[in-house]
C-alpha cells in the first residue's frame, strides 16, 4: 500500500472493541478509534532477551521493516540481526457471512524465521491493560480470572461493577462485559501491571509460530425499545468460550477465506478505477464493518446498528446509513435492510408523530426513539430523510431483484413520497446533512434528493406491478428535474448551491442515482458541466462541498466522481487519496476535511466510508 494510512486497523470488531495504531506500531501506544489509549504491549523474547514489536515500553524495539494492509488483515514485519518476525492481525468480519461479521474474536498470528542461521528460543507475550474494559482507566476495580478453553489457554478481565448498557453517547468506551486474551495450544496466562494499570498477559512459544485471540463478550449489545438484545453470534446458544475455542481451531481455513475475499475486493476496485481507489476501499472496509453492531430482536429480525462516531453518537442514523449503503448493496443487502428495520419500526409506531422520516432511533447503544431534537420540528430533516429512505428502499429492490421488503412498508413510503411531492421541488428553510456552513432555503442538491426519492418510489411501484401510479410518479420526477435544470443553471452552465444564489456551486452527489438507475432525469450536458465545474474548483485534496467554505466530504466527493468519465473518476480519486495520505489526524478515516490540505474538521471512524464503494455498483 503506497497510501500512508492515517490509522492502521489491528482489532476491529464493533464500536467498542476497536484497537488501532499508525506508522511504526512499536512506537505508538495502541488506541481506540476515539484516539483514547487502549494500551497493549507485544514482546518477543529471543534467547532470553525481550524486544517489543507492538506498543511502547522500555524494552528495545525490533525494527519495523514492512507493513501491508488488506481488507481483513494487517501484516507487519520486524527484524534484527538474528530473526525476522511477522505479526498478522486479522479481524474476519466477512460481510457475506453474518456469523463471522458478528463474532467478536480477532486474531494475531506471530511467527519468526532465523536470519543468522542459528537456532533460537523464541516466545511471544501479549499484555492487555484495563483500558479495554473501562471507559477511563482506574474508574473501577477490575476482575481477573483464568478460564479453560479446549486446545488453548485463556484469561479474562472485566469491570467488577457489571452494568450492561448503562450509558449512551459518543466519545465513550465500554465498561461492561469481559475481555478474553487467549492463545492456541501451549502457553501461560497471568496478571500483571502496565504502568499504573491492571493488566492480563498470555505468553506462548513460537515454533516457529503462535496464535493469539482477542475476544469480547459484551453480555448484552443493544437496548431496543426496552429489550436488551444479544449479538447475532449468540442467537443459536453459543457462548464466548465456545466461540474462542472454535476460532482458534479454524484459523487457517478462515484466514484463507479472508485472504480470498480481500484479494477479490482489491482486484475489483482496480478494475473499476485504479490502485489508488483500491487502496481507499481496502482501508475503509474494516472501519465500516466495525462501526456497526449486528443483533437480533425478540422477533428474530436482524438489526445492524450504526454508531454516528465523533458526531453525536446517534444510532441507526438515516443520513449516515444513506452514504454507507453502497458497500452493503454490493456485498450483502440483508445488512442494509437490517440498518433500516429500526427506522421503519419507529416510524410506524405511535411514538413518531410526523409525516416524514426520522433522523435516528436513539443514541448508541440505546435505541428508544429519536435522540436528535425529536421534539423540535424546525430541527428535523424531512426532505433529507424521506429522500434517503425512498432511494435506499428502491436500491434494495434492485440488489435483491425483489420488492417484498419495500412492499411490506408501502404505506409509510407512500406518506413519505407525498411529503417530497409537496415540498421537494423547491425546499424551504430545511436542515440537511451538509449544513456545516448553515442551513438555507432553496437547496438545489436537496431538491435533487427529492427528485430521486420520487423516482425511487416510482421504480418500487413498477416492480410490484402498479404501472399506472409508477408512471405518474416518474412524470412528477421528470417535471421537477426540468424545473431544477431551468432554475438552477448558472450563466457558465454549471448549477447552483441554491436556486436564488447566482454564481454559487455545490457537489450534486444525489444525482448519482440517476446515473446508476439510467432514469435519464438529467441530460448528459448537466453531468458534463458539473464535472467541468468540479475540475475548475478542485484543490489538492478534493473539491469543496460548496462555494461557502473550502472543506469537503469524502463520501460525496466519491459519488460525484462516479458521475463523470473514467478520466474524471481518476482525477477526483487522486484528490481523495491525497487527503488521507497527508491528513493531520492520525485516526481511522475522517470524512469532513479541508480540501486544500486534508486538515481534519470533524467525524472519524464513521460508517459513511462505505460510500466509497459506489463505483462497485456501476456495471462498467
Amino acid at each position: 500500500m503506497k497510501l500512508r494510512a492515517p490509522a492502521i486497523p489491528l482489532i476491529t470488531v464493533d464500536p467498542y472493541f476497536s484497537v488501532w495504531s499508525y506508522d511504526n506500531i512499536n512506537e505508538v501506544i495502541p488506541f481506540h478509534w476515539t484516539a483514547k489509549p487502549n494500551t497493549i504491549l507485544g514482546v518477543v523474547s529471543i534467547d532470553g532477551i525481550d524486544y517489543r514489536f507492538w506498543g511502547v515500553s522500555e524494552d528495545p524495539a525490533l525494527e519495523q521493516v514492512g507493513l501491508t494492509i488488506d481488507a481483513l488483515s494487517t501484516t507487519v514485519l520486524f527484524q534484527n540481526d538474528a530473526i525476522r518476525v511477522k505479526a498478522v492481525f486479522t479481524s474476519p468480519m466477512l460481510i457475506e457471512d453474518l456469523y463471522y461479521a458478528s463474532r467478536p474474536v480477532s486474531y494475531l498470528s506471530v511467527q519468526y524465521e532465523s536470519l543468522d542461521g542459528a537456532q533460537h528460543q523464541v516466545s511471544a507475550k501479549i499484555t492487555v491493560s484495563e483500558e479495554l474494559v473501562l471507559n477511563e482507566k482506574k474508574q473501577s476495580p477490575v476482575e481477573i480470572s483464568s478460564v479453560h478453553i479446549p486446545g488453548g489457554c485463556s484469561i479474562r478481565m472485566g469491570n467488577q461493577n457489571q452494568e450492561p448498557l448503562n450509558r449512551a453517547g459518543d466519545n465513550i468506551r465500554i465498561d461492561w462485559g469481559y475481555f478474553y486474551l487467549s492463545a492456541k495450544w501451549g502457553g501461560s496466562t497471568g496478571y500483571t501491571k502496565l504502568g499504573d494499570m491492571d493488566a492480563i498477559c498470555v505468553e506462548t512459544p513460537l515454533s516457529p509460530s503462535g496464535l493469539f485471540a482477542f475476544a469480547y463478550d459484551d453480555i448484552h449489545s443493544i437496548s431496543y425499545f426496552g429489550d436488551h438484545l444479544n449479538a447475532y453470534w449468540k442467537k443459536d446458544g453459543k457462548d464466548i468460550l465456545g466461540a474462542i475455542s472454535e476460532a482458534l481451531q479454524e484459523y487457517d481455513s478462515l484466514k484463507a477465506k479472508c485472504d480470498d475475499f480481500s484479494a477479490r475486493l482489491y482486484q475489483e476496485a482496480v478494475e473499476k478505477g485504479n490502485e489508488q481507489y483500491a487502496e481507499l476501499v481496502t482501508l475503509a472496509y474494516r472501519q465500516v464493518m466495525a462501526a456497526h453492531k449486528l443483533v437480533v430482536d425478540t422477533e428474530g429480525n436482524n438489526l445492524y446498528i450504526s454508531k454516528e462516531c465523533f458526531s453525536n453518537g446517534c444510532a441507526a442514523t438515516v443520513d449516515v446509513t444513506y452514504p454507507s449503503a453502497p458497500m452493503y448493496l454490493r456485498y450483502n443487502p440483508e445488512l442494509l435492510k437490517a440498518m433500516l428495520r429500526p427506522v421503519l419500526r419507529y416510524a410506524e409506531s405511535d411514538a413518531w408523530e410526523y409525516d416524514f422520516a426520522p433522523h435516528d432511533v436513539g443514541k448508541y447503544p440505546i435505541l428508544n426513539g429519536q435522540a436528535y431534537f425529536k421534539n423540535a420540528r424546525e430541527r428535523q430533516m424531512p426532505i433529507e430523510e424521506c429522500g434517503n429512505m425512498l432511494i435506499l428502499m428502491s436500491a434494495i429492490c434492485d440488489a435483491e431483484n425483489d420488492a417484498s421488503f419495500a412492499q411490506r412498508h408501502l404505506g409509510l413510503l407512500h406518506m413519505w413520497v407525498k411529503y417530497l411531492i409537496e415540498y421537494g421541488e423547491d425546499p424551504g428553510n430545511q436542515f440537511c446533512t451538509d449544513d456545516f456552513a448553515g442551513h438555507m432555503a432553496h437547496n438545489c442538491n436537496l431538491s435533487i434528493k427529492a427528485i430521486m426519492g420520487i423516482a425511487g418510489y416510482s421504480r418500487i411501484l413498477s416492480r410490484i406491478g402498479n404501472e399506472t401510479e409508477a408512471a405518474q410518479m416518474l412524470q412528477t420526477a421528470q417535471h421537477y428535474a426540468q424545473s431544477f435544470l431551468t432554475r438552477a443553471v448558472n450563466s457558465d452552465g454549471s448549477y447552483r448551491l441554491a436556486y436564488d444564489q447566482e454564481g454559487s456551486f455545490s457537489l450534486k452527489y444525489n444525482a448519482v442515482w440517476d446515473k446508476l438507475w439510467n432514469t435519464n432525469l438529467f441530460p448528459s450536458s448537466f453531468y458534463e458541466s458539473e464535472m467541468q465545474c468540479y475540475r475548475n474548483k478542485a484543490l489538492p485534496c478534493g473539491v469543496p462541498l460548496d462555494n461557502r467554505e473550502s472543506y469537503t466530504k469524502s463520501d460525496w466527493l466519491h459519488w460525484v466522481a462516479c458521475m463523470g468519465s473514467n478520466e474524471d473518476f481518476v482525477f477526483l480519486t487522486q484528490g481523495l487519496w491525497n487527503a488521507f495520505h497527508c491528513t493531520d489526524r492520525r485516526v481511522p478515516m475522517i470524512d469532513w476535511y479541508r480540501a486544500e490540505n486534508g486538515q481534519f474538521m470533524m467525524f472519524q471512524n464513521r460508517t459513511v466510508q462505505g460510500g466509497l464503494y459506489m463505483r462497485y455498483l456501476f456495471q462498467s
